[in-house]
């Protein structure tokens, strides 16, 4: 099955810059030299462009809704070239002839930049209108910058995902709490002098001291490259099909 390539353009609305009843004309006397209240509303608009590469199962016209899978590249594979991203993990799979039971979508980073989660989260939702998305399970994985990438996503849209596996990432230990109990199963290599362990080991300590769902593999003689064997266990994937969405507890 040939892979697909689409284009994503997304427009972001936000609150930005705008004063609202207040110009420098409208200052007193009486407020000069010293702090007063103000507030502020207004738009902000940004255009974002993601290519990437599509995977459809082949049952998929079969199925009602299948589970999607969101593979995040490392910064090796930044660019405009969507052949960099089959160099590793699910999209390298794929192109070795590997069936996955997942929608599979793996986007290409622009150079010199690094994954936003506002851009993936509208790259889900684009997925989600066009595909036959199973949204119970939304799943995140991603290899070193595509490893902070999913910790990241964890943090900012943690009640959309079933389940995630970051790799040789890193990622703020203090936003961790806002993971709350979404299942991670993380990897690394003890002897990874690129994203040293310590990246991980501090989330998962921050993670277990709330109680979080998390495991931790570590690779006693691996170095940086602790997803090749991580991508090649059947085990992540049935790991990952075990959970749903509707199976978690949100705290009210």
């Amino acid at each position: 099955m040939k892979t697909n390539i689409k284009t994503i353009t997304l427009i972001i609305a936000a609150v930005a810059f705008s004063l609202a009843g207040c110009t420098s004309s409208l200052v007193t006397k009486s407020e000069t030299a010293k702090q007063v209240e103000r507030s502020f509303s207004g738009k902000y608009e940004k255009e974002v462009a993601l290519d990437y590469l599509l995977y459809l199962p082949k049952d998929y016209d079969a199925k009602e809704k299948l589970p999607l899978l969101l593979f995040l590249h490392g910064a090796g594979e930044r660019g405009n070239n969507l052949e960099q991203v089959k160099a590793h993990g699910p999209a390298k799979l794929i192109e070795q002839g590997k069936d996955f039971p997942f929608i599979v979508v793996s986007p290409q980073c622009p150079a010199n930049l690094r994954w936003n989660h506002e851009w993936l989260s509208a790259l889900i939702d684009e997925i989600i209108s066009k595909y036959k998305v199973d949204y119970n399970r939304i799943y995140v994985t991603g290899l070193s910058m595509g490893g902070n990438g999913t910790w990241r996503l964890a943090t900012e849209i943690s009640n959309r995902l079933a389940a995630v596996i970051p790799i040789c990432g890193w990622g703020d230990s203090f936003a961790a709490n806002l993971i709350g109990n979404l299942p991670i199963w993380t990897f690394h290599g003890a002897k990874d002098f690129v994203v040293p362990i310590k990246s991980t080991e501090d989330l998962v300590a921050r993670i277990k001291s709330f109680n979080g769902n998390v495991k931790f593999t570590v690779y006693p003689d691996a170095g940086h490259d602790s997803w090749t064997e991580t991508y090649n266990n059947p085990e992540i994937y049935e790991w990952l099909l075990k959970h749903t969405l509707d199976q978690r507890e949100f705290k009210k």
